[in-house]
């Protein structure tokens, strides 16, 4: 019974995702929080979940963001007096 709601529930938010991706929204996160709630249950979707945050992490580093977001986390060096 717990498979059938778990399946039912995470089914639903993965559905919803996907119409997100056409609709505004932010359809690639409901996605993930569907396969997120599916990989409880299903070894598929365990594998699908590992599968897209490797891309989401391949992506990232194919665009820079984290270096970025680095560069603008490290503190100005201090200016001598004058």
């Amino acid at each position: 019974m717990k498979k059938f709601f778990t399946a039912l529930i995470g089914g639903t938010v993965l559905l919803t995702g996907v119409a997100l991706l056409v609709l505004p929204g932010p359809g690639v996160l409901v996605i993930l929080a569907g396969l997120a709630i599916l990989a409880t249950e299903f070894l598929w979707a365990k594998h699908a979940l590992r599968n897209a945050k490797d891309a989401v992490a391949k992506a990232r580093r194919k665009s820079g963001w984290s270096n970025w977001w680095r560069k603008s986390k490290t503190p100005a060096a201090p200016q001598p007096p004058s």
